[in-house]
């Protein structure tokens, strides 16, 4: 049995140390090197995502509001859409729906008009004005009928724009009415002193800040409200009757602001069938290809819309999920 020098066996330790040592250093400089190689690649990757995207945007921003329906030289039923709330800061305002009405008036291969009506109403200056567009294109081309086509709802402003048609149509379950007018707000004096809160408003003239949710509501105030309310009221019930005529059946309710189904609004004169779009440009203008001459927004302008309501429903479905724990 040979005795080995321990001098000899604490150098080999040490050697075998150092080379262990060595090679964890060489590991893990070609591991880091490798991970910075990555993260170059990852930011590579989404700094040429990022210009694309910048590319694109300014390809969205030059693209112009064209109509989507230019050049047609057949026979078709033309379609001018009013969407959702009607007023001059949405898309349903009195100009956009002028721009799809003229351009739909200038093709002389159009046998007939649909506006094609889901919305609950809204501003009754924007509802007027259309309304008015409508009467002055039918003086100008009486040959041409116009008819309204109600899909879910049309109530108030858009119901004052539908009479302005030859005929209205809707299916069944339609919500058609509230033929009337309001101004909603809040009153929060009580709370303001049940906090201790000092309101403090300055204005010229008396009645300047009368609509002001945290100053009591006076009696000549809302006095004044519902004077102009029910004289815009019998704005919109003299527009009615005047576009209606004896359609209309004699009922009190017909002017109180109610609603009703499409099937009920035939029998109180509202509207004169049912049908969709389809069936008024097949059975009664007699042109059965529809093309849509409403104007369309910048692509931007709806990639917008687009991305708000996707957040707003992915907001909505974590409530929902925070909520059923």
């Amino acid at each position: 049995m040979s005795n080995q020098d321990p001098s000899t066996t604490d150098l080999s330790k040490t050697q075998a140390i150092q080379r262990n040592w060595e090679r964890e250093v060489l590991e893990r400089l070609a591991f880091s090197a490798l991970k910075e190689q990555r993260r170059a690649r990852r930011w590579s990757i989404f700094f040429k995502l990022l210009f694309a995207a910048y590319l694109l945007v300014l390809l969205l921003l030059y693209l112009p509001n064209g109509l989507s329906a230019p050049g047609i030289i057949t026979p078709h039923t033309a379609l001018v859409k009013i969407e959702g709330i009607i007023g001059s800061d949405s898309f349903a305002n009195a100009e956009n729906i002028k721009k799809g009405l003229e351009a739909a008036f200038e093709n002389e291969h159009i046998a007939g008009l649909i506006l094609h009506i889901n919305s609950p109403g809204g501003s009754p200056v924007q509802a007027n004005q259309i309304n008015d567009q409508i009467h002055q294109l039918r003086k100008e081309h009486p040959n041409i009928p116009i008819h309204a086509v109600i899909t879910d709802i049309c109530a108030s402003g858009g119901y004052y724009i539908a009479v302005a048609a030859d005929q209205i149509y809707a299916d069944k379950a339609s919500i058609v009415g509230s033929i009337g007018a309001l101004i909603n707000s809040f009153g929060f004096v009580e709370a303001m002193e049940k906090l201790g809160i000092e309101r403090r408003l300055f204005t010229a003239g008396d009645y300047k800040g009368f609509l002001d949710p945290f100053s009591p509501m006076k009696e000549f105030e809302s006095q004044h409200i519902q004077k102009m309310l029910d004289n815009i009221h019998k704005q919109f019930i003299q527009v009615v009757k005047d576009n209606r005529g004896e359609r209309l059946k004699n009922d009190s309710s017909l002017f109180s602001g109610l609603v009703w189904t499409g099937e009920q609004a035939i029998d109180l004169g509202l509207i004169d069938g049912l049908g969709n779009s389809n069936y008024v440009a097949r059975e009664i203008i007699g042109a059965e290809k529809i093309v849509d001459y409403t104007p369309q927004p910048k692509l931007l302008d709806r990639f917008s819309r687009q991305l708000g309501a996707t957040f707003a429903n992915m907001l909505s479905g974590f409530t929902l999920a925070a909520n059923t724990r």
